[in-house]
This record gives C-alpha cells, structure tokens and sequence, in this order.
C-alpha cells in the first residue's frame, strides 16, 4: 500500500527548501541515511535540490508579478498589461496653442468696405515653426478662410491705414488651435490579403496617425478596436444655426479601418481587419432571414451550433488591404521642448494660401499671443500603471449621472457648445411602467440642456445641437439605456437689496463692492441647472464686504418678457426657509444683465 505523505509546496528561498527536505528525510528514511554534516555527499544532493527548488520559485514568482499591472517591471509586458485595461500609453504628449492669424486687405467701393476677393483661404494641415532652440514645429488641422465670419468662427476686422481720411487698408485677424509636431510619410507594399496584417512605424517621438490611404483611392480609418465599425463623421451644417452650430455630428460605417498601438520600444504598429474572403458572411454569421430555411439538403441549421471564434474571420473585424500600396500620414514631435513662450510661433513652414486676388498674400502673419502649454515627453512606468488603473475603471461609458453630465459638455465645440447640462431620471415614462399599452423603458434618462449664445447669454439648445449631442452620446451609452434631450427652462431674476454702512466708511465705495460681490456670486459659469438660491448665503457674501455693517433688504424678483425669458416663475411661492427652490422640471436661474439687473441702496439708521 502507497505511504502517505506531508508534502507542502510552500518554501521560497534556498534555505528553506533545504530544511524541509532535511526533515523529510529524518521522518521517513530514518534508518537509510542520517549523517547530515555539511561534508556529507548526501547534503550535497539536498542542497542542489533546494537551489533547483529556490530558481524555480524564483521564477514562478517574476511570472506571477508579470502579469499584474501593479507589479509588472518588463516593458513589454507593462504595455500589454495598460492596452489590456484599455489605456493607450503615450509616446509623445503634443502642446496646445491660440494662434493669432492676420492679412491686410484694401478698401473698396464707394463705402470703402474691405475687399474680400483679397481675403486669402488658408488650407489645412498648415505647418509653422517656433523661433526658439529646435524650431519646434506646429500644426494648424482645421482650414482657415478670412472671407467667412460666425460667432462660431469670428473675422475681426480693424482699419490699418487711412487716405484722404477714408480707410486705405484693413487688418483681418483669426484664431485657430494649433498643436506641436510635423507631418512624415511612410509607404507600405501590400501583397497578397494577411488576416489581422500588422505594419510597425519605426521612428522617435511618434504621437499618432493623421492619415492612412491606399493606391486605390481608399481612406482608412482608425478605430478603437476592429469590432467597432461606426465612427464619428462630421458635415458642414447648412440650417438656419450654422452661425451656433458649424457641423453636424453623423456616424457612418467604416468597412476600411485599423487599430494603432505603441510597443515598449516607442514605435507604432498598425494592425487591420480579417476580412480577406469575398464570400457572404451570413455563411458563418446567423441571419434571422436564413438561419431557419435550411439548405440544399433539406437540413435545417435552425439549432445550428454557431462557433463564437468564427466572427473572427467574418468582415465585422474590417477589410485586410491586399495587392495595394498605403500610405501613412503620421504625426511627430511634441515632448516638453513644445512648450514655446509667447510671440515666438511666427515662422511660416508649409502655408498654402489662395484668393482671388492674391495682392496682399505676402501681409499674411502668425503669432501666439500666449504660450503653448501641455507638452510632454512619454509616460513613465509609474504613470503607464497609475493611468491604466484609473482607465479600467472609467471604461469610457456614461453610466452614472455625472458621466453623462462630463460627457455631453466634452462635444467638441464644433458640433455646438453645451453650457449648462442636467440628467435625471425620466419620470414621466418611469410613471406609466404598468401600462401596458405604453411600450416604456425603465431605463430612460432626460438630459436638460442649455447653450450660450454669442454674448455668453443662456439660450435654448437647437434643434442640430441636440441632434449632434444624440449621436455623440450614443457610442458612451449602455445598451440598455434610452435618453430623450430636453431644454431646462431658463427664469431671469433681478436682486435689490439694501444695505446699512459703517460711519466711517464711504457710502458709495461701499455700495459698489456690494454690487460686484453679488454679480461674482451669481455668474452663470458658477452655477448649473436646478440649483437653488440660498438667500442666506447672499447675505453673508455682503456682511463680508468691508464697511457693511448689516444687510436690511434682500429681494430676489422675476424678469419676464422684452429681452428676458418668456416663462415667469413665483418666486415667493418657490421659498421655504430663505431657499428659492428651482420647479419640478428643472429650469436655471440666470442673471441675464448684471449691470442694470443687480440694485442696491445704502440706509442710514
């Protein structure tokens, strides 16, 4: 019969293993070998297997560590570990900069109104240069067009000469976002269709791809991961808000896609799709139209048992390019030497520049009036494991209310601006749960939102602008969620107030720091949908300024009607121990006009 054994695989270090084995032996070969002096050949046996035990635990334990993010000290494995949690590292960080674009122009006509067949359309991806050490490069994506104006795109026009006391000459200025790097061009010879072909750009500094095309006039496009093949597509917006909103925010499917990722040695590998067979999918793919019909056999595949690792080689994971040349457009540059001081982006590199008349192409001039900032050289280990950890724990998913109050007010500016956002649930589907003729979604949200106009007033959000904020929200959304878009109610106010000034002080000084205290607490950047107002906050805020000796009046009042909101609200009604509540459907509170709407009187005793 087999003897039981106490065999424990817990020791880690040399000393360890060899103790236990020394016990071993003592319990059960007591009578086989007993001489455990350091000389003895048998101690040289155990102590050889307690150094083959001490490198294997050794071993075991770097592997075990290697596959913690927490933990991990190869490269490599680092990288794999942060693409794994759904963190991108970063090689290159660009820096960011407000370019100041200006040309002169001559007048014209009898009004002597600026010539805009002289202004000039500047293309995009134009490249300038920094005149400090390396003449860092700079990249201005978005075109430039003098000839057109919006508050969404403003052309200031100022006189820069006059003649005959009529302006001779005017000054256009723009702005425009430009970012850290310079454009390079790689090839790659394609031949015969590769499922999930990987390209590797070797270079330094990379930061990303801008373009990838093929010799057959195919764009690519890149994607977070190959089974997502919807992305984000911009179209000039042509309604009555193109002055508000300048694009509309589409998605379209992109058969011709990639995925990028950085490896441990700094360069960047691309790797395409799956799909290199002209054959239908549906062979593989269920299709509620065919799955149940059967084949020419007459065998039905409706209880065919479909393999999940065949959507692999179906076309959902994109086209592979095959027989074709591409050419990859990248970005490079940034790191900290990006940061360039002010007035110093001045030099034109690669400016293209047209008009119909191009006299006054050579007044064409560039400058930062601030510097640029946010550059940074790539992520340390330390950050790659912080940042991966943090990522994994986002997920980019608008799941709680603040996700999708963070999300909206991230659309990009050129899509519409959100001002003000607030996310409820949606009461009134969530209040006909059991009607049964009423097709309801418990899980449906209303998002209030508000928008700035040109004058940073509050305004209703357009129709395009909501549409836009829909599609963006769409690709963060849980599928189990539905969200309707609504627009909070905007209530104008007005606030008197009376104050009594200390005797040494001046009454009028007084009464203007009062009126500016309350126009600081009341800026709508400060404030959100349904928040209250707490009378007895603005109280203290004017008990605080110097020479107030007590407040005796405070009167918050509707402004309805004219240039004000058309929806009036009972503010008295809405008070309940010094706190004006906002109404059931959430409206803001906005002080639309802080220099005629905020009244105050200084009181003698």
């Amino acid at each position: 019969m087999k003897e039981l054994r106490d065999i424990k695989y817990i020791n880690r270090d040399f000393n360890d293993f060899k103790n236990s084995l020394v016990e071993f032996a003592k319990n059960y070969f007591p009578d086989t070998y007993n001489d455990f002096s350091p000389t003895s050949p048998g101690m040289m046996f155990i102590e050889m297997a307690a150094y083959v035990g001490d490198v294997l635990s050794f071993y075991s334990d770097t592997q075990l560590q290697e596959t913690f993010v927490q933990h991990a000290k190869n490269p490599e494995n680092l990288y794999s570990l942060a693409y794994t949690l759904g963190y991108r590292p970063k090689i290159s960080t660009v820096s960011e900069v407000d370019v100041e674009i200006t040309q002169n122009v001559a007048s014209t006509g009898a009004d002597y109104e600026p010539n805009f067949n002289q202004a000039l359309l500047i293309a995009a991806n134009s490249q300038l240069k920094a005149t400090t050490s390396g003449q860092p490069a700079f990249l201005i994506d978005q075109s430039i067009d003098f000839g057109f104006s919006s508050s969404y795109d403003p052309t200031t026009i100022t006189v820069a000469s006059i003649a005959g006391g009529n302006p001779a000459e005017y000054t256009l200025k723009k702005k425009a976002k430009a970012f850290s790097g310079e454009t390079s061009v790689v090839t790659e010879v394609i031949g015969n269709a590769e499922k999930f072909k990987t390209i590797t750009v070797e270079d330094t500094d990379i930061i990303g791809i801008l373009s990838v095309t093929d010799s057959g006039g195919n764009s690519w496009t890149e994607v977070p991961y190959l089974g997502q093949e919807t992305v984000y597509d911009e179209l000039a917006n042509t309604e009555a808000d193109s002055g508000v909103v300048a694009n509309k925010l589409t998605l379209k499917k992109v058969p011709y896609r990639y995925v990028t990722r950085f490896n441990s040695t700094g360069n960047l590998q691309l790797q395409f799709g799956a799909g290199i067979s002209d054959s239908d999918d549906s062979v593989i793919i269920p299709n509620p139209t065919n799955v149940g019909i059967g084949n020419a056999d007459g065998l039905s595949r409706i209880d065919h048992s479909y393999d999940p690792s065949n959507f692999l080689f179906s076309r959902t994971y994109g086209v592979a390019p095959s027989n074709t040349t591409l050419t990859i457009t990248y970005l490079k540059g940034g790191g900290i030497s990006a940061n360039v001081p002010a007035n110093t982006i001045t030099q034109q590199s690669t400016v293209s520049a047209t008009a119909s008349d191009t006299t006054y192409a050579g007044t064409l001039a560039f400058n930062n009036p601030l510097p640029a900032t946010g550059g940074k050289d790539g992520d340390t280990v330390q950050e790659i494991r912080e940042n991966a950890l943090r990522s994994f724990n986002e997920q980019g998913r608008a799941v709680t209310i603040q996700d999708y109050n963070v999300r909206a007010q991230s659309l990009p500016s050129k899509f519409g601006t959100v001002a003000k956002t607030f996310v409820t649930k949606d009461e009134a589907t969530a209040n006909e749960l059991n009607n049964p003729l009423v097709s309801n979604n418990p899980f449906s949200l209303s998002l209030y939102t508000l928008a700035y106009d040109n004058n940073k007033k509050l305004i209703y959000s357009t129709d395009t602008l909501k549409k836009n904020l829909k599609n963006y929200l769409s690709q963060y959304m849980m599928i189990s969620d539905s969200l309707n878009i609504r627009d909070a109610f905007i209530v104008n106010i007005g606030i008197n107030f009376e104050v009594l000034a200390l005797p040494s002080y001046t009454g009028r000084q007084v009464l203007l720091d009062c009126i500016q205290k309350v126009k600081e607490y009341f800026i709508t950047a400060n404030r959100n949908i349904n928040q209250p107002i707490n009378l007895a906050r603005i109280t203290t805020v004017l008990d605080r300024v110097k020479g107030v000796q007590t407040v005796q009046k405070l009167e918050i009042i509707n402004k309805v009607g004219g240039n004000y909101s058309e929806f009036g609200y009972d503010v008295k009604g809405a008070t309940r121990n010094n706190v004006i509540y906002p109404s059931y459907d959430p409206c803001f509170f906005e002080l639309k006009y802080p220099d005629t709407d905020v009244k105050g009187r200084i009181i003698t005793v």
